[in-house]
């Protein structure tokens, strides 16, 4: 490849490019500089600082190629058609089979926000104003209207329209009323990427400042755009929202703020009525749903809700731990480079890894799936004990969960006046003795032996006057409190210490005091389990795990003190509440439990919901009931990647037979590779597949279908001018490379059939069966 447009006199073999690019794709943190100096090591000559920026343009031209020619084998297969990636990105999902159960939700996605791909835009020095505060600096980066080949991602000019700055042009479908009547739950204030005048700043130093993908189940990229200048908006939510429903229809989508993302969807002039069309359903993910209010959990925790399955919805989080690596040579590059590594290691990762252990992760969701329907037995006999004859019982205990906790989401407002006319009576009671008391204290004593001048003299009962005036003033606004809510609570005689309607209000506000503590004693707790979980995750850095270990020593102490206030305010309640110890707090298994520590109108400590035995069995029967519906989408998902591997290698195989007769070999080459491609998977899914249709339990089918798109089984009708030869490619080797298993699978597995074998005569036997009687 040559390094110059006109009259190049130095060139990069395409050898060492694809050896970087692979390589890279394999180990991002490798950046073009460091391969080079490898480059000069190797050839024994002394690095020039000329020498990358030579190879970067010689590698840009690649990719470029590399694209060109793969939008040319699209164009000769036909899925050139807009958004045909999309819908067809994950064949467990998507890939559609004739006569398939219908699932709940038929299509299972997550979505999150990252900040670790942001990029440093380059800047001259800060501005600073005459008021000495700075401004950022303007930019220096040299203009590149280069765009990447490709749909992962949505434009910038698409994600702004759902923004507040062009909502003008989208109120023009306003639906009236969309926004529905749910009450605030609370959940955003535990999210800081629900809070947009927090969100909305970002640092003046990054352009991007992050990506929002969204993935299947199964960890395949469906989309993703870019965070620009600003933090987790909910435009590009929006945005990504928008754009899934109009490709791919109803879906359910997994998001850490779930709850509150639903109400902002309803309440959106024009996405509210996509949604409501296509049966949208934002949920809240396993892992992250239980730092929700449990009111909020058993609303849109995976586990509570139809249809899901086992599927925790937080992908997201495996796949940022691995394109985190990005960061290291992406924070520095232009937009275009940036945007090309990311979309090249998308396109790498969904082809090799993603599709290489889909079978894999068909089969571990089965056999867990399987495990916890082996727990049937042990649910029986915890309904034995707890005295339940049926299943149907724990289905009422949630309903009734879910009644208490709406009776503590919010006081009634005759409840919360009656508590501030209480408050200011004690006010107004205290601030008259204090009248009372300084009015009482007579003029200073100045002893006649020392000689005091008459100005101390006369400060002295200033001080005095000044404090009566204090007190009286405050006395008097605490009076006009009092007489205001008086009249509005049209109260003729004023309540006494002692009387019936004091102590009923003193009770009130003596259990607010107590959910007010338990609350700040949550949130503390919140952060400790999620700074844990971060102090031991993978990739966490030394200097890091220090710092996260120092701010934990000393929120450890907030932790202590909120448990003494706790402590005060349950044993000043009537019953007393449960107190607390230190133990018992920082080994809480479940942030959800607080919830039910909370102060009701409704005494539900005998309740059998809120035992731990009877949360424990109602928890297991809904996870058996998720598992069930696991099997079911899993026995779907698995007749679907089968068929289409029988249809994918057919639809190929004749492909590259037609254009090699029409006469485009450099095209039939090509589909040739990418036959070879999909092809070096095919014997270890059928391998795992086969393995798995033999374990009891198991309740599906690894027999082909007939799928619903017609896209494989009718041949291809291009013009003879729209299929353009491709460039002389590389010959093609006879044999694929050997693919060595991956690590952790057992030795077992060679045993049996082989699996190319289990291929062939799964498509005999489909095929005397009568399905792959198809229309050529």
């Amino acid at each position: 490849m040559p390094v110059s447009a006109y009259y190049p006199t130095v060139v990069i073999t395409v050898r060492a490019l694809e050896v970087f690019r692979v390589t890279n794709l394999r180990c991002p943190r490798l950046g073009v500089q460091a391969f080079t100096r490898m480059l000069c090591d190797i050839h024994g000559v002394a690095p020039r600082p000329y020498l990358g920026a030579q190879f970067s343009v010689a590698l840009d031209l690649y990719h470029a190629v590399r694209a060109d020619v793969d939008s040319r084998v699209q164009v000769a297969l036909g899925r050139d058609a807009p958004n045909w990636r999309l819908k067809n990105s994950c064949p467990a999902c998507l890939y559609k089979v004739e006569d398939e159960p219908t699932l709940l939700i038929p299509l299972l996605t997550t979505t999150d926000g990252n900040n670790s791909l942001s990029r440093f835009q380059l800047r001259t020095r800060e501005d600073v104003r005459e008021d000495g505060s700075t401004a950022p600096g303007a930019s220096k980066e040299l203009p590149d209207n280069r765009t990447v080949l490709g749909d992962y991602y949505i434009s910038r000019e698409e994600v702004d329209k759902w923004g507040e700055e062009g909502l003008e042009e989208l109120v023009r479908d306003f639906v009236a009323g969309a926004g529905g009547d749910e009450e605030d739950g609370g959940c955003e204030e535990r999210w800081q990427n629900m809070k947009e005048d927090m969100t909305a700043r970002a640092w003046g130093m990054f352009d991007e400042t992050g990506i929002f993908p969204a993935l299947c189940r199964h960890g395949f990229v469906l989309v993703v755009v870019d965070m620009v200048r600003s933090g987790e908006l909910t435009k590009y939510g929006f945005a990504v929202t928008a754009h899934l429903l109009r490709v791919l229809g109803e879906h359910g989508n997994g998001y850490n703020i779930g709850c509150e993302y639903a109400k902002r969807c309803r309440a959106h002039p024009v996405l509210s009525k996509l949604v409501t069309e296509n049966n949208f359903k934002s949920l809240v993910g396993s892992f992250h749903g239980h730092g929700h209010n449990r009111r909020c959990q058993t609303c849109n925790l995976t586990m509570y809700v139809k249809g899901v399955g086992l599927e925790s919805l937080e992908g997201c989080e495996a796949y940022f731990s691995k394109s985190n690596v990005l960061a290291a040579t992406t924070c520095h590059a232009s937009r275009f480079h940036r945007q090309q590594a990311i979309i090249n290691y998308m396109q790498h990762t969904d082809k090799f890894d993603t599709y290489q252990s889909l079978s894999l992760v068909l089969c571990s969701k089965y056999r867990r799936a399987l495990e916890i329907k082996g727990t049937y037995g042990s649910l029986l006999d915890a309904m034995r004990r707890l005295q339940v004859e049926s299943r149907d019982v724990f289905e009422s205990w949630l309903e009734q969960e879910k009644a208490y906790l709406c009776t503590l989401s919010k006081e009634p407002l005759e409840e919360t006046m009656e508590m501030e006319y209480y408050q200011k009576l004690v006010n107004l009671q205290a601030a008259s003795e204090r009248v009372v008391d300084i009015c009482g204290v007579a003029l200073p004593f100045m002893p006649g032996g020392e000689e005091v001048s008459y100005a101390e003299a006369a400060k002295a009962t200033r001080r005095i006057e000044t404090q009566r005036r204090h007190a009286q003033e405050l006395r008097d606004k605490v009076l006009a409190a009092v007489h205001d809510l008086e009249l509005r609570m049209s109260i003729e005689e004023r309540w006494i210490e002692g009387g019936e309607k004091w102590e009923a209000a003193a009770t009130m506000v003596h259990r607010r005091r107590y959910q007010r503590a338990l609350d700040h004693l949550e949130g503390l707790v919140v952060a400790r389990m999620f700074e844990l979980a971060k102090c031991h995750m993978s990739g966490t850095g030394y200097k890091l795990r220090k710092h996260i270990a120092k701010a934990l020593q000393a929120r450890s102490k907030a932790i202590k003190a909120a448990i003494i206030r706790y402590n005060d305010a349950a044993e000043a309640m009537e019953p007393p509440m449960p107190t607390l110890d230190w133990e018992e707090v920082v080994e809480c298994a479940f942030l959800a439990d607080f919830d039910l520590l909370r102060e009701g109108r409704d005494d539900i400590r005998q309740e059998p919901w809120a035992l731990p035995a009877g949360r424990a069995a109602m928890d297991q029967h809904f996870k058996l009931l998720r598992a069930d519906e696991e099997i079911q989408r899993l026995n779907v998902e698995i007749r679907r990647f089968v068929t289409y591997i029988v249809d994918e290698e057919e639809f190929l195989a004749r492909e590259e037979g037609r254009l090699r007769t029409e006469g485009s070999e450099g095209i039939a080459n090509q589909v040739h590779l990418l036959r070879m491609e999909r092809g070096r998977f095919t014997s270890l899914h059928m391998k795992r597949l086969v393995k798995l249709s033999r374990l009891p339990g198991f309740t599906g089918s690894i027999v082909p279908g007939v799928s619903v798109s017609r896209e494989h089984h009718t041949l291809v009708s291009r013009d003879v001018d729209t299929v353009i030869p491709a460039p002389a490619m590389c010959p093609v080797g006879d044999e694929p490379l050997p693919f060595d298993e991956e690590e952790g699978e057992d030795d077992d597995e060679e045993e049996g059939v082989d699996a190319l074998t289990a291929l062939i005569q799964i498509v005999h036997i489909s095929a005397d069966d009568g399905v792959l009687n198809r229309d050529n």
